[in-house]
């Protein structure tokens, strides 16, 4: 898939990644073997079929493609963009093993797309079973759950703390990677299906997830996930221009921050900026920073390349756009100047040393190798944890050690009969597509759970 040139994208929103012409998605989709045996569709969390939309696309039936896709995701624009094909279905490709494998990920966002080109809406009516569901957080999981639900009779709403829906896909995804237009054109398609939405609802405070039960909800299911950002805990991250990656986001895309002054929620980008921390949303807030006008950008991260969890491609484009890479480097000091504004990053060398619980090498500072560098923003990326709201005003509702709602790992029902939930609140911070997983297996338990105990 062609992309934007990097040293024209760097200074625009404009989405990086061109999509796939026609001919181009005929001659992919062509290239695929449609295995007797397919093992891409058990690396798809939300269950497509990958074999039978790729033969569609192959056919020219695009607009079967879709319909084929959305009969197990509702959400194929973003999946194409964001899902990490490369180490779920397209991992499994039998033509990978020898070739590449199937650009399965480019091909469903091309699929997706001629439906929004065309502008094609759900029309087909849905038998109702007279069952209500509520959803907690209009983010990927509760989107999922909603659309599935709904396509399974229920009368579903979606309750959302924020004034738009889309969680993570609205506020954390820059523009660049995933067009708001794209997330409202898919949000738009779970609303055709029946599905209210209520935004600027925050449950737990707003309502409690009892006052759902006594207003007729015969199920729920939350899905908040973990927008509760870490810091380093280390001197100076009370400075002025150090942000969390989470505030840093939703500034600059739910609050159109980059449209300053037309939008009035300034942010400020100095002229240095490091980003620590090696995930995708470190890679979201780097390339950010150098659309706002940055001149350098670094990733400041404590073990190696081997070992940074964002997607290979984000790497690329980041490393293409000309962001510095500071690798086996950790943060001890945000140094101040006489306004109280960030002026430099002190740091330490470290070394990689035996693995840690996880497998990987554990890393340990170099003794001696302090050093310091000029810094006019400090962007601090290195995971969130569960916003305490709704779990702080849910009686009876059990977390594990590290405060997550715990869950039947079968059912996914948490300690309160009808009360589901899946996502980044029960897993920590994982991908979209996991959540979207999560939210589709516990529209199914939800709806068993309804029948047996309403039916």
């Amino acid at each position: 898939m062609s992309k934007q040139n990097p040293e024209v994208r760097k200074h625009n929103f404009d989405e990086v990644a061109l999509g796939f012409t026609k001919e181009q998605a005929i001659a992919e989709a062509s290239r695929c073997l449609n295995c007797k045996k397919p093992l891409c569709t058990q690396g798809c969390p939300v269950e497509v079929n990958i074999p039978s939309f790729i033969a569609l696309i192959k056919s020219g039936d695009f607009s079967g493609a879709v319909a084929n896709i959305k009969e197990k995701n509702s959400l194929p624009a973003i999946c194409g963009r964001v899902c990490p094909q490369e180490t779920q279905c397209e991992s499994q490709c039998i033509l990978g093993k020898k070739h590449e494998a199937i650009a399965i990920g480019s091909l469903e966002r091309f699929a997706a797309d001629q439906q929004t080109a065309e502008n094609k809406t759900h029309s087909e009516a849905i038998q109702k079973n007279g069952f209500k569901a509520a959803i907690i957080g209009a983010g990927p999981s509760g989107l999922t759950a909603a659309a599935d639900l709904a396509l399974q009779g229920f009368d579903v709403t979606v309750f959302e703390s924020l004034h738009v829906a889309g969680g993570v896909l609205q506020y954390g995804i820059p523009q660049f990677r995933l067009p708001k237009n794209i997330v409202n054109h898919e949000i738009d398609y779970i609303k055709q299906l029946g599905v209210n939405i209520e935004t600027s609802m925050l449950i737990g405070q707003t309502f409690t997830v009892s006052d759902l039960f006594d207003k007729g909800y015969h199920t729920i299911f939350i899905g908040t996930g973990a927008g509760l950002p870490y810091f380093m805990n280390i001197p100076g991250e009370n400075l002025n221009g150090v942000y969390s990656a989470n505030e840093y986001l939703t500034r600059v895309n739910l609050m159109k921050a980059y449209r300053f002054p037309d939008y009035d929620t300034p942010i400020r980008v100095g002229k240095r900026v490091a980003v620590v921390g090696a995930g995708n949303v470190a890679m979201d807030a780097a390339r950010t920073s150098l659309r706002l006008g940055a001149e350098e950008v670094y990733i400041v991260y404590r073990r190696s390349a081997e070992e940074m969890p964002a997607r290979h491609e984000e790497i690329e484009n980041a490393a293409e756009e000309g962001i510095v890479f500071k690798l086996l480097t950790n943060p001890t000091r945000i140094i101040g100047d006489e306004k109280s504004e960030v002026a430099a990053l002190e740091c330490i060398q470290m070394e990689l040393g035996e693995p840690d619980a996880g497998g990987r090498r554990r890393p340990v500072p170099v003794s001696g190798s302090e050093f310091q560098f000029p810094v006019d923003n400090v962007i601090v990326a290195i995971g969130q944890g569960p916003n305490p709201v709704l779990l702080r005003n849910t009686l009876g509702l059990t977390l594990n050690k590290h405060g997550y709602i715990q869950t039947d790992p079968e059912t996914h029902q948490t300690s309160i009969p009808g009360v589901f939930a899946g996502g980044d609140i029960v897993t920590g911070a994982a991908t979209v597509i996991a959540a979207m997983g999560a939210g589709k297996q516990a529209a199914r338990q939800m709806k068993e759970y309804c029948l047996k105990k309403f039916s």
